[in-house]
């Protein structure tokens, strides 16, 4: 009877376990598909399962009760749900999983000079990748920033079309420009090396706003725009991208990698053609400059025991550019008869990384480049030299689980010489050539202490020694609190300098059209900057948000103002008798679906003036020139995807901005409203081939007047029916002189 007993309990366990528990049912979605083989699992428990290929899933035997349901796919977030659990019921569910946020892998180095995944850095970094980019395709990289809000490519001569990179509104020569880390383009170079940057040899485009001189010194007051060239062990075996645009401009980005056991190289090269003198405006001018250019790159990378770096490469450019009067021919170079400005520029660069092999993480870099430039401004002709060598070491060492920390010093030396009175000594028959030499050691430190998972503090400090004007400290700090995964703040403080050397970094210096007029000796600049961060991800039901908005303010001494109004033909230059504020807020916008439609947006809104003592106690506010107060970037990406077909909207918006006019001028102060907007069609052929084509500058926007008196560019007649005495001058511009054009274009790409 026992025994019987003991059979009939171990029958019904199975029934009365059955009666306690349920089933979970469900589908895992990744987007509009199925979430084949996704993990799904009870949090807490050791229940779980594995979706099948069309995403159907079932979990038996749960107990009755409610619990969290994780559920994971490679490439999306990880989804938690609520779900009640009724005894002898089924409970059903479906989730849908976003795409991966991909900024939750992507790497930086820019804030920090160490890699750091791009959430986790304590300074805010904005990325660009070329896809991003080839969305409205450009020749080079300095039109290509047209895309990053808040970043302004400033057209500064109307003749020759040479310009800038403004960041929140500062002036270019705020701005560092890097290559793989190292100051490439700076001084002589910010005029006209950033053409010469092709898009091809580019992984991706770091851009930090707000001073970043602790760690790279001077010229990083604004930012800097830290370019990633491709790496040899990982560029297409061969990449094309060839595109002719309807105003007869031809651009060619060729590359080629190679990979053998112990080294690998990539050869990149491109070449820009512009030859059709177009005068749309009839002032007898070229709208936009006649250009011819090439440009080559080369790098090298080995492959060492624990894959310690060796990287160098080199890279050659030159460029034959000419804007002026119909008319002008290179007989008429430097001549006062017909007027044009022609420029050639010859540059080579070599730069590289090594680190040594040593138990201790120890990186040297380093750099050189020699510029070489000749102009004609009209009858003034302008010959620049400057060669510029620089060296890095630095250390780097982890102190712990939670610290980090990070020694380094540098070396910079640049030397210059040009055919004008900056580099000339003595005066009369005693004068002489006296190239300028700047010598420029320092050394730098920075801690970073991850206090928990969710707050981390970073300082940092420099000193260096500048050979004509002593030692500079340049003191940081900056501070991460993400409370959670989908909200990050950052806040950032630090001190920035700026040493000026005015005939290599202003264009409007060396132009014929003004005398240059220095009042003082000038003194170097120093900013004090904060900038707060806020990043907010929002998961949506088809798809995700991405938010980013800033609140920046930076206060300069020492400024160094350029004053275009006082004389009609004078620049005069002296330090500002007060101080001068750049401040601001930005909102950045990304809004991706399930269903293949993309969407970016960007706007900045900020106030950048001048305060000068007038005599007497009183103060003069004075708005920076080419600072509009509004200005927004945007871009709509759809893809067609049964036809292969993408179909991208991009363009930027730019607000009034205050305009360098003459005492009288017909022309307004400030620009209008405009809006430069482009359309492209993408078509995926076979595997690696594209073919794209579409219009630039689809509303035809074009400034108007851009020179003032362009029949008398030498100013021959200013006494002659001129009762304002206005003069000949290149600077009146805040627009490219393009109008709409098409383009169509080939990209091709085959894989290692």
């Amino acid at each position: 009877m026992k025994y019987l007993y003991l059979i009939y309990v171990f029958l019904t366990i199975p029934y009365l376990v059955s009666a306690q528990t349920g089933k979970i049912r469900g589908l895992a979605l990744a987007g509009d598909k199925p979430a084949a083989y996704a993990s799904i699992g009870l949090a807490g428990s050791s229940i779980g399962t594995t979706a099948n290929e069309h995403g159907n899933f079932e979990i038996d035997q749960v107990p009755a009760g409610t619990y969290k349901l994780n559920v994971s796919a490679i490439g999306y977030r990880a989804q938690e749900q609520s779900v009640t659990v009724r005894a002898g019921e089924v409970s059903t569910v479906k989730l849908t999983l976003q795409p991966q946020d991909a900024r939750l892998s992507e790497v930086v180095v820019s804030g920090t000079m160490r890699e750091t995944y791009l959430l986790e850095s304590p300074v805010p970094v904005e990325v660009y990748t070329p896809k991003y980019f080839q969305k409205n395709p450009t020749p080079a990289i300095f039109e290509a920033l047209e895309m990053v809000n808040g970043v302004q490519p400033q057209i500064n001569c109307s003749v020759c079309g040479t310009g800038d990179i403004h960041i929140n509104g500062m002036e270019g020569a705020y701005t560092m420009v890097l290559i793989d880390g190292m100051p490439i383009v700076s001084a002589l170079s910010t005029v006209y090396g950033l053409s010469g940057i092709p898009n091809s040899l580019i992984e991706r485009v770091e851009v930090v706003k707000g001073p970043a001189s602790t760690l790279y010194g001077s010229e990083a007051v604004a930012g800097l725009i830290n370019i990633i060239t491709k790496s040899p062990a990982t560029a297409p075996r061969l990449s094309a991208d060839l595109f002719y645009t309807s105003h007869r401009e031809l651009n060619a980005d060729i590359g080629y990698s190679k990979r053998w056991n112990r080294a690998s190289t990539m050869l990149s090269t491109n070449y820009f053609r512009f030859a059709d003198r177009r005068d749309v405006n009839h002032d007898n001018f070229t709208d936009i400059p006649l250009q011819h250019r090439f440009s080559v790159f080369n790098k090298w990378s080995l492959n060492r025991p624990e894959n310690r770096v060796a990287n160098l490469a080199a890279r050659y450019y030159y460029e034959d550019r000419f804007g002026g009067e119909m008319q002008w021919q290179p007989a008429n170079r430097g001549g006062d008869q017909v007027y044009g400005e022609s420029i050639y520029t010859s540059r080579y660069e070599v730069l590289g990384s090594y680190q040594l092999p040593l138990p201790e993480n120890l990186l040297f870099s380093f750099s050189y480049n020699d510029h070489q430039q000749n102009a004609a401004y009209g009858e003034t002709v302008y010959k620049g030299h400057q060669r510029v060598g620089f060296g890095q070491l630095v250390w780097d060492r982890d102190l712990g689980a939670r610290q980090k920390l990070l020694l380094g010093t540098a070396y910079r030396y640049t030397w210059y010489d040009d055919n004008t009175p900056a580099t000339e000594s003595g005066e009369g028959e005693s004068a002489r050539n006296r190239p300028d030499r700047i010598s420029l050691p320092g050394v730098f430190a920075q801690h970073e202490f991850k206090a928990s998972d969710k707050f981390t503090v970073l300082s940092g400090l420099r000193y260096d020694y500048h050979s004509a004007h002593g030692g500079i400290l340049s003191p940081r700090l900056s501070m991460r609190w993400a409370p959670n995964e989908d909200n990050t703040f950052r806040l950032s403080m630090g001190n920035g300098y700026r040493v000026v050397n005015l005939f290599t970094e202003d264009h409007a210096a060396l132009t014929g059209a003004r005398e240059v007029v220095i009042r003082n000796e000038l003194k170097p600049e120093q900013s004090y900057n904060v900038n707060l961060n806020y990043q907010r991800y929002i998961p949506l039901g088809s798809g995700f948000l991405n938010l980013e908005g800033a609140a920046f303010y930076t206060y300069f001494t020492n400024k160094i103002i350029a004053d275009f109004l006082t004389n009609n033909t004078q620049i005069i230059y002296d330090n500002l008798s007060g101080h001068a504020i750049s401040k601001g807020i930005a909102l950045n916008t990304e809004l991706a679906f399930t269903f293949p439609l993309r969407l970016h947006t960007g706007v900045t809104l900020m106030d950048v003036y001048q305060v000068q003592d007038s005599g007497e106690g009183q103060k003069e506010r004075i708005p920076q020139l080419h600072a509009p107060r509004f200005s927004g970037t945007f871009t709509a990406s759809y893809q067609f995807r049964q036809l292969g077909v993408t179909l991208d909207y991009t363009g930027s918006v730019k607000g009034p901005m205050y305009l360098p006019v003459q005492e009288n001028d017909f022309r307004p102060e400030k620009s209008p409203l405009f809006s430069l907007q482009n359309l492209q069609v993408t078509k995926a052929m076979r595997e690696g081939l594209e073919l794209y084509g579409g219009v630039k500058n689809l509303l035809n926007f074009m400034p108007r007047h851009p020179l003032m008196r362009p029949f008398d560019p030498f100013d021959r007649q200013v006494e002659v029916d001129n009762p304002y005495g206005y003069s000949f001058d290149t600077e009146y511009n805040y627009a490219p002189m393009q109008g709409r054009r098409f383009f169509l274009g080939v990209r091709y790409t085959l894989p290692q």
